[in-house]
């Protein structure tokens, strides 16, 4: 039995890739959700006219690696306190947020969240400081295309690779290395 999340925290590059490296992912699929536009491109996310955020849906075997792991990993991999954006990535696409499925998955998120507060040393609110990680229903989900799926393997030398998503990967790596794959 799998469980499936759909989380954003940044550029889905980045999450792919750390989320790739863990044992007891099954599946990382880039693409968009949360916003209002049906079957939005890339460069359509990009100028933030669509609402959506990059996002990741990670399936995962929840006997190998426990959902707290997964959703731990989310927050140590991007800044959850970083509102609408993620380093110099900027735009509501790259805003920190969780998109459940079920009242037990938002509550999953929730406690998660609470988690990060303590760890990030931060309160929850919604402005820059605060861990400002949205809890939203998941809507539609959106594939991205064919290029942006496992871009870190197939581009581990491309400069953003190796000064954004590497850091990043190690960082969950070095946190998560009993799960390391």
């Amino acid at each position: 039995m799998t469980e499936t999340y759909v989380i954003a925290g940044g550029c889905f590059w980045c999450l792919d890739a750390a989320y790739r490296a863990l044992r007891g992912v099954s599946s990382v699929v880039s693409g968009y959700t949360g916003g209002r536009r049906p079957h939005p491109t890339y460069e359509q996310v990009c100028t933030g006219a669509t609402g959506h955020a990059e996002a990741v849906k990670v399936t995962f075997d929840p006997e190998v690696i426990a959902p707290d792991i997964i959703l731990d990993a989310f927050f140590t991999m991007h800044d959850p306190r970083q509102l609408n954006h993620q380093g110099a990535d900027r735009g509501t696409q790259y805003r920190s947020a969780m998109f459940y499925e079920s009242d037990e998955q938002r509550e999953l998120f929730e406690a998660a969240r609470e988690r990060a507060a303590e760890i990030w040393d931060a309160p929850i609110g919604d402005e820059e400081g605060t861990i400002v990680t949205r809890i939203d229903p998941l809507g539609d989900f959106y594939d991205a295309e064919d290029y942006h799926q496992d871009f870190f393997a197939k581009n581990p030398t491309q400069g953003y690779c190796l000064a954004v998503a590497a850091p990043k990967v190690n960082k969950v790596r070095a946190r998560f290395a009993q799960y390391a794959a």
